[in-house]
């Protein structure tokens, strides 16, 4: 009977067992084919920028974890003036050092071409173990806590740029890079909205377990990162380019009437600078191709997205204290920071899809569009301040800051040369993480006054369409010499 009892199978209980384990796991399993069928399709998986995807999703999820931390220990755990002198100290130990590194975070990771998947590795482990770190002085506030919190902001920003640099070598075939990007963004917003309730939910249980978390999530991203295709460390046919204005003297002389361009009298850019006249010539050194040599277009539009950045970081600490001391109309504090915070994580969202949907035309009329937008949405904060006008602007910020820099992306990807665009990326993510810091700087030193912070925001968009529209209309109406990439 045993014999035949072993041959018949296994019995119901293990047979229910297994169903159950099965129906148990399977709206996790499924969640996940789910997941990766969306970040693999249309060739992303082929070309592994789905793997990318995913990385930036856990990169979103464990850095949304550290800010509860934060958020909880600096702001919200202590009155609004002693939270105000709490973060300008913040501010002042992280944000003053990060300008200064800010600048050679670009230019350092472009030496590394080959090191790119260690780098973001590097970036993930170092968070993890700063969020170990943090762990123990987050609930007491020491000093400690701010240099560990530098160094996650600076490895937060170092995964920026590289990510930045990365996506180019990843894209499918017949894949915009603007699309690409697109994808990696929405799935950083959704990573970050998911996490965000998570992590809320850790800190109910202590303050240190936000931190617990983002530890467990880096340290996955650090595995994941190495999982990218190889190719994301070739360095082949790239070049590091230079965002300057070109000067005066740096324009190739023309040649004289009576000269050929070939000719020695009309040769003053082939001469090397320092040159004698009349003597033997020495071949000019090669320059290396920089954003200069594709007209202004990239340039104006970086001007644009920094005006659109540097008013995302002002918003961010003047809107918090703004309505912690005076909260909207008929809500809490903890309310009113919440509807600003979700009206502008929908309008980010909505510019990255709408952008994901235009793709590449007309990035400059786009660019223009979306900051004389957002500018006419700050004057009527400004003049007619009020709950809705306030929310208003939090969506507008959001949605015209990810639709700018989607269509910054694609003028890059049209205009600068394929051996120079992974520099350009690392570049300007860098000047764009230097204009937010700035705007944090402002509106953490701004007096309360809700006009007056409005009107400052409207001051802010004035500067970067003053500086920039109208180079981008000019620009849209010249049209470009370079083929529009699809």
């Amino acid at each position: 009977m045993t014999a035949a009892r072993s041959h018949d199978g296994p019995g119901p209980f293990r047979r229910a067992g297994r169903a159950t384990g099965r129906a148990l796991r399977a709206p996790f399993t499924g969640t996940a084919r789910s997941i990766r069928r969306a970040t693999h399709a249309h060739g992303a998986g082929e070309s592994g920028l789905g793997k990318l995807i995913e990385l930036h999703a856990v990169n979103g999820a464990g850095d949304v974890m550290i800010t509860v931390a934060l958020a909880s220990t600096v702001f919200f755990s202590v009155p609004t003036d002693e939270a105000r002198g709490r973060v300008a100290l913040y501010l002042a130990i992280t944000m003053a050092p990060f300008t200064l590194l800010a600048p050679v975070i670009g230019p350092l990771l472009d030496r590394l071409p080959h090191g790119r998947r260690a780098a973001m590795a590097g970036a993930m482990l170092a968070r993890a173990l700063l969020a170990i770190t943090m762990s123990g002085a987050v609930a007491t506030g020491g000093l400690e806590l701010y240099p560990a919190a530098l160094g996650v902001l600076v490895s937060s920003k170092a995964y920026g740029v590289v990510r930045s640099a990365v996506v180019p070598r990843l894209l499918p075939p017949n894949f915009s890079l603007v699309k690409a990007n697109s994808r990696v963004t929405l799935a950083g917003l959704l990573a970050t909205g998911i996490a965000a309730p998570i992590g809320a939910g850790l800190q109910t249980v202590g303050s240190a377990w936000p931190l617990y978390g983002a530890c467990a999530i880096f340290v996955a991203g650090t595995f994941l990162a190495f999982t990218l295709p190889h190719k994301v460390d070739s360095a082949k046919g790239e070049r590091r380019a230079r965002l300057i204005v070109p000067h005066h003297d740096e324009t190739p002389a023309r040649p004289a009437p009576g000269t050929s361009a070939g000719s020695k009298g009309s040769t003053r850019a082939g001469l090397r600078k320092g040159g004698k006249a009349g003597g033997r010539e020495k071949p000019a050194r090669e320059r290396p191709p920089g954003l200069r040599s594709v007209g202004g277009s990239v340039l104006h539009g970086l001007q644009a997205n920094a005006a659109h950045r540097a008013l995302s970081g002002f918003l961010i600490f003047f809107l918090a204290f703004l309505l912690r001391e005076h909260p909207l109309a008929g809500q809490s504090a903890a309310v009113s920071l919440g509807i600003v915070g979700v009206a502008a994580g929908v309008g980010n969202a909505c510019g990255t899809a709408v952008g994901s949907w235009l793709r590449a035309r007309g990035p400059e009329v786009i660019i223009a569009t979306v900051l004389g937008l957002a500018l006419s949405v700050a004057i009527l904060a400004a003049v007619f301040f009020s709950t809705a006008l306030v929310a208003a602007l939090g969506a507008v910020a959001g949605f015209t800051q990810a639709l700018s820099k989607l269509s910054l992306d694609a003028m890059i990807q049209r205009d600068v040369p394929e051996e120079v665009r992974t520099s350009a990326f690392a570049r300007s993510e860098t000047l764009l993480q230097m204009a937010w810091v700035v705007g944090g700087g402002i509106g953490i030193a701004l007096p309360l006054n809700a006009v007056l912070g409005m009107s400052v925001a409207a001051g802010i968009l004035a500067l970067g369409a003053a500086a920039s529209v109208r180079g981008l209309l000019g620009a849209a109406r010249r049209g470009t010499p370079h083929p529009r990439v699809a």
